[in-house]
């Protein structure tokens, strides 16, 4: 990660890509550091999709900043790896929706968790004001 006067040079896409490579990186170590199942963002990001609900596999590919192509393979490593199950949409042969299974959403709820520490760490060091400051603007219509 850059050193802090590093990043007082970048644009926003930049600082951006910044923060989230390290916020990624430091959630990615606190999971992997108490788990035994590899799951990577991108099926964390299909999970959070999931999670609750029982989307169409159609529903995530239009939804999901992912090529459907992509979006295939992670589900079938998030099935083989147990975390979803795959149904067939009645009387359509072609569609399929998928659920988290029990352990699946233990996994995730754990990773959320894992998550609001690391939130938390943030806030303790910046402070919750900042915190909320900085949600509320990612929150807004950017108009792009």
């Amino acid at each position: 990660m850059s050193s802090n006067s590093e990043l007082q040079n970048l644009d926003l896409i930049d600082l951006l890509s910044e923060r989230h490579s390290l916020v990624r990186g430091i959630s990615e170590r606190a999971w992997n550091s108490q788990s035994d199942i590899y799951i990577s963002n991108s099926e964390w990001y299909i999970m959070a999709r999931i999670y609750k609900k029982q989307p169409t596999i159609s529903y995530i590919t239009k939804n999901v900043e992912i090529s459907r192509q992509a979006i295939h393979k992670f589900i079938k490593n998030l099935e083989a790896k147990g975390l979803v199950e795959i149904n067939n949409v009645e009387n359509n042969k072609k569609e399929k929706w998928i659920q988290l299974t029990a352990w699946g959403e233990g996994c995730y709820e754990k990773n959320e968790g894992l998550k609001a520490q690391l939130e938390k760490r943030i806030a303790d060091q910046i402070g919750v004001e900042q915190v909320q400051v900085l949600k509320d603007i990612l929150k807004l219509d950017w108009g792009i």
